[in-house]
């Protein structure tokens, strides 16, 4: 049987470029971006690499582009739930488990955007075993630096600094359950059922392998469609839409964002 050609128009470099443009985005500007490929709807010539060499052209060189690069496999097998594991191996597990290691250790879930933008060249990548960022651009390491192990999204992680810098939220693609900036304001409001959770990671801890253990909040992106929806039902003049191919893509600022949610936390949780 012969294999038919392909007949959509591709998604080409260059129209993700004029739709970055279209949304707003600017030459210098600090943007986190969340991505999904297959959002896009038809092939993209050069794939994740396009996309992100239009990302980078479209800030230029005094931007700074910025990624989620969560990792949470490293996590102790003891809870384990999908499936769980059964006790006569954690031991095996947490002996063998690699250690976090922000350039070797795979992106979870994050989609090949972010995995490919993780390894190029010159990317740099925060020390937290779960919830990573990495970045390239004039103030990467400053915003990378110092990422404590408690509350890994709160108030001592790149998402605050991101905030101190008055960064962009770029969705590509992908929904408002992917908004991480989201979580700082959980982490910045005392809403109804929040409680501090213990989490473990193997890390390197002064040349020597070792099981840390860290606090969090029991923070959930469950109900972050809503909260997005709401915003921009509230907010219409703080954000931009453009389709990109099919990719929906949104653009706002993280200040807007986080301060939105949380008053929406501490009245809809």
């Amino acid at each position: 049987m012969a294999v038919q050609p392909m007949t959509r128009r591709p998604v080409t470099g260059s129209d993700v470029l004029k739709g970055l443009k279209d949304l707003g985005v600017q030459k210098g500007m600090t943007l986190l971006v969340h991505s999904s490929m297959r959002s896009f709807g038809s092939f993209v010539p050069g794939g994740a690499s396009a996309i992100l060499a239009s990302l980078t052209e479209a800030i230029g060189p005094e931007g700074t582009l910025v990624t989620p690069t969560q990792s949470h496999d490293l996590t102790d097998p003891s809870t384990w739930m999908n499936p769980p594991l059964d006790e006569s191996w954690w031991e095996l597990v947490r002996e063998e488990m690699p250690v976090y290691d922000p350039a070797w250790t795979l992106t979870g879930g994050m989609g090949v955007i972010v995995e490919t933008f993780r390894g190029l060249p010159g990317t740099l990548r925060s020390g937290h075993p779960h919830v990573s960022f990495a970045a390239r651009g004039p103030v990467a390491s400053r915003l990378l630096e110092g990422h404590e192990l408690d509350f890994g999204l709160g108030e001592h992680s790149p998402l605050a600094k991101l905030y101190e810098a008055d960064a962009y939220v770029l969705l590509l693609g992908c929904g408002h359950e992917s908004n991480t900036s989201f979580h700082l304001a959980e982490h910045r409001t005392a809403y109804n059922g929040r409680e501090e959770t213990t989490h473990q990671a193997p890390i390197m801890v002064d040349g020597e392998r070792a099981w840390v253990t860290f606090q969090d909040f029991n923070i959930t992106s469950d109900d972050f469609e809503q909260l997005g929806h709401d915003f921009e039902r509230d907010c219409p003049a703080c954000f931009t839409r453009v389709n990109i191919g099919e990719a929906f893509c949104f653009l706002a600022r993280q200040r807007d964002l986080v301060d939105y949610a949380e008053r929406w936390l501490a009245t809809n949780r």
